[in-house]
C-alpha cells in the first residue's frame, strides 16, 4: 500500500441508462423464455437497450460523466486525466477515453482505457486512486459504460446470455483529499487467466476468428463473435472470490463484517448478491442490488448502483462502503472506502 500525503475521495456520481425499457415478456416474444424462467435463474425483471442511431458507449459515458462532474463541485477544465472501463468501444481502435475527452471539450488530458469487463470500474477506481495517491494528479474522471444490445444472440440459441445483459454507463469524480481519514482507504485486484474462456467474446481477434474470416464465410451459424458463458462454473467461481476480496479488504484495514454500512456489488446476477448477503450475513439495508430495473450493465453496474444508493440517501458522510467485482478474465477486485 502507497504511503501517501493524500488520499482519493468520490466528490461526484452519475448515471445514464437508455429510454428504451425492455422487458421479460418483450424478450419472450423473440426468445424461446419467459419472465418467470428469468427471474427464478438471475433476478432480472427488466434491462434497458440502446436505440439505434441515439445512444453509443462513448455518448452514454459523456451523459453520465458530466452529471458526475456538476455534482462534484469541480470545474470541467480542473478534470486532469480520464479513466474509461469497457468491453464495447465504439471503435475497435481508439478506445472511448480519448473520445470523451474531445465531447467533453477538456484540454489535452491523458485517457486511459481499460478492458476488465465486469470488474471495469473497479479496477479503473484503483488505477486513478493511485494516481492522486502519488500525486500526479488532483481530478480524475472515471467511467464505466457499455452498449451490449447490439452484440448479443438475440435468438433462442443465445437466451442463456442475452437476457441477462442490458446497456447504461455511470461514472465517478474522484478528488486529492488531505483528510487521510476519509476517501479510498485501499484497493485489492485479483485475476485467473486459467478460466479466460469460461466467458468470453472469441472474435474478432487473432487467436480466435479474425473479421476477415467472418466476412469471407459469412457463416449464420458462427458463434465466435457473440459472448459465450459457462454460467455455473462462473456462479461458483464468482461466490468464492467474492467473499475472498471483500474480506481481504476488510482485514487490510483492520475493519469487520459488523463495520460495513453498504456494499455494491456488481450487478451480474442476483442470486450471487442474495448468496454474498446470507453469507456475511447483511441486511438488505447493507447491499444494494438494482439489476431487477437494468440487467448486467458490467463495467457500468457498480457506477449506476453506487449512484442510486447515493442518491436516495442509503450512503452518509462517514459509513464503510465495499464495492466489489468479479467478472470474464476471470478478474475480481474490491474498494474499500470511508465516505
Amino acid at each position: 500500500m502507497i504511503n501517501s500525503m493524500y488520499h482519493s475521495k468520490i466528490t461526484g456520481l452519475g448515471y445514464y441508462v437508455p429510454s428504451n425499457v425492455v422487458t421479460n415478456d418483450d424478450l419472450s416474444k423473440i426468445i424461446d423464455t419467459n419472465d418467470e424462467w428469468i427471474q427464478e435463474r438471475t433476478g432480472i425483471q427488466e434491462r434497458r437497450h440502446v436505440i439505434r442511431g441515439e445512444d453509443t458507449t462513448t455518448t452514454m459515458g459523456v451523459k453520465a460523466a458530466r452529471i458526475a462532474i456538476e455534482r462534484s463541485g469541480v470545474a470541467m477544465e480542473d478534470i486532469d486525466f480520464i479513466v474509461f472501463a469497457t468491453l464495447s468501444p465504439d471503435y475497435y481502435f481508439p478506445g472511448p477515453g480519448v473520445l470523451v475527452q474531445r465531447d467533453l471539450g477538456l484540454k489535452t488530458v491523458g485517457a486511459l482505457d481499460v478492458r476488465n469487463q465486469c470488474s471495469g470500474f473497479v479496477y479503473g477506481i484503483s488505477v486513478a486512486d493511485q494516481f492522486i495517491k502519488t500525486g500526479m494528479y488532483k481530478n480524475i474522471l472515471v467511467i464505466g459504460s457499455e452498449v451490449q444490445s447490439t452484440g448479443l444472440d438475440m435468438s433462442s440459441r443465445g437466451r442463456g446470455v442475452s437476457v441477462i445483459f442490458g446497456d447504461g454507463a455511470g461514472a465517478a469524480v474522484l478528488s486529492r483529499e488531505e483528510d487521510l481519514s476519509k476517501g479510498i482507504l485501499s484497493t485489492h485486484l485479483h485475476s485467473e487467466g486459467q478460466h479466460a474462456e469460461e466467458l468470453v467474446v472469441k472474435a474478432p481477434g487473432m487467436g480466435g476468428r479474425w473479421v476477415t474470416d467472418i466476412l469471407k464465410d459469412n457463416d449464420p451459424n458462427d458463434e465466435s463473435y457473440f459472448p459465450y458463458m459457462n454460467g455455473q462454473f462462473v456462479f461458483k467461481n464468482a461466490v468464492v472470490r467474492f467473499s475472498e476480496v471483500i474480506n481481504e479488504g476488510l482485514q487490510a484495514n483492520n475493519l469487520h463484517v459488523s463495520d460495513i454500512d453498504m456494499l455494491i456489488p456488481h450487478q451480474a446476477n442476483l442470486r450471487i448478491s442474495q448468496f454474498i448477503q446470507k453469507k456475511f450475513e447483511l441486511t438488505d439495508d447493507q447491499v444494494f442490488n438494482n439489476i431487477q430495473k437494468y440487467g448486467n450493465t458490467t463495467a457500468a453496474s457498480i457506477p449506476i448502483a453506487l449512484t442510486e444508493a447515493w442518491e436516495q440517501g442509503k450512503i452518509k458522510s462517514g459509513d464503510i462502503v465495499i464495492l466489489a467485482a468479479f467478472g470474464s478474465g476471470f478478474t475480481w477486485g474490491s474498494v474499500i472506502i470511508r465516505w
